[in-house]
């Protein structure tokens, strides 16, 4: 399998979890969304708008997360997105689910804190 198909399935397979955990705290904009993943990722995630605007609208569809319109003086109209009562129960479960299947890809490929 290509190196680079094989990274579009483990970014394909965190996303929910990485865009439910940036708005666990507080509300946030598309694009400051995309910028914190790239940033904390040291840039070996990143999530153009063609990808990343689907996935907040289906997250929003689903009522995990709720968007709403900002508008700021001297600035463009934003949707800032926060997260939701059932969002919380998902990311709980995300996190946990995670947590077990990195440490089962610990426990096969010696690799510690993977």
């Amino acid at each position: 399998m290509e190196e680079r198909s094989i990274d579009r399935e483990w970014k394909k397979g965190s996303a929910e979890l990485l865009l439910l955990s940036l708005l666990e705290t507080v509300p946030r904009h598309g694009y400051e969304i995309g910028k914190l993943i790239e940033q904390r990722s040291q840039g070996a995630l990143r999530f153009h708008a063609a990808s990343l605007y689907p996935l907040l609208y289906r997250l929003e569809k689903r009522g995990w997360i709720q968007g709403r319109w900002v508008e700021k003086s001297g600035q463009r109209r934003r949707r800032y997105y926060k997260l939701t009562a059932p969002g919380r129960k998902v990311l709980a479960s995300q996190r946990q689910g995670w947590q077990t299947f990195v440490e089962a890809i610990s426990r096969i490929t010696g690799v510690e804190n993977a």
